[in-house]
């Protein structure tokens, strides 16, 4: 079972997430991918003031992220580099891979280069790409977090756009979203019960159910 984990960059705009980058490296058959966060951020500030193009901010901010996957390696040592597919499929199989997305996503035609795609819709396009069977969107403490979306039967268009609305995710994730058949699940950082759930691996339903029930008495 694959599990691509996406760190949320406004867990990275303060203290290092030392604690919870050491959880995910205990676990074996996941992908990290890293938030922009406070990188991200300065390219949006400097895009304006530098009249810089939608395009040119895109790669800057995928940058971001790639330099906030430096960090992340840094700070845990046991995450293991990929760049591309051959190499995240060896580091899932020896333990948790820590992705550095700019090999695989500069310049590719599918990806729109707007603030349309953040770091949530890279991910579940890595999800995609790998076949993987949950995508885990880490948010900031205390955020408000609805249902699961389990893998699609007949379209969850309807939800995704909820999230959208809330600012849960980005305008791009829909889009995204189609290629996608596993469960998408989004958790706060400081609710560690819920994120061991979703990262234990056994089988799709009960993990869903368990957290569908649980996010019914948090929200």
């Amino acid at each position: 079972m694959t599990i691509i984990v996406k760190i949320g960059g406004s867990l990275t705009r303060d203290a290092a997430p030392r604690r919870l980058l050491a959880r995910l490296a205990a676990e074996g058959g996941l992908v990290v991918v890293p938030g922009g966060g406070a990188l991200a951020d300065q390219v949006r500030a400097v895009q304006p003031q530098w009249d810089l193009s939608d395009a040119a901010a895109h790669r800057m901010a995928l940058l971001s992220m790639e330099q906030m996957a430096h960090a992340m390696r840094d700070l845990e040592p046991r995450l293991l580099p990929a760049r591309d597919r051959a190499e995240l499929a060896a580091a899932v199989a020896r333990g948790a891979a820590l992705w550095f997305p700019a090999a695989m996503t500069l310049g590719r035609p599918d990806i729109a280069e707007s603030w349309d795609v953040t770091s949530d819709s890279l991910a579940l396009w890595l999800a995609a790409e790998m076949g993987a069977e949950r995508l885990v969107l880490v948010k900031a403490p205390g955020t408000r977090i609805p249902a699961p979306l389990p893998a699609p039967s007949g379209g969850r268009a309807a939800d995704i756009a909820a999230w959208t609305a809330m600012g849960l995710v980005d305008a791009a994730f829909a889009t995204m979203a189609v290629r996608f058949t596993g469960d998408i699940l989004a958790i706060p950082a400081d609710d560690g019960d819920r994120l061991d759930a979703a990262l234990r691996a056994k089988g799709r339903a009960a993990a869903i159910n368990e957290e569908t029930k649980e996010g019914s008495r948090l929200s």
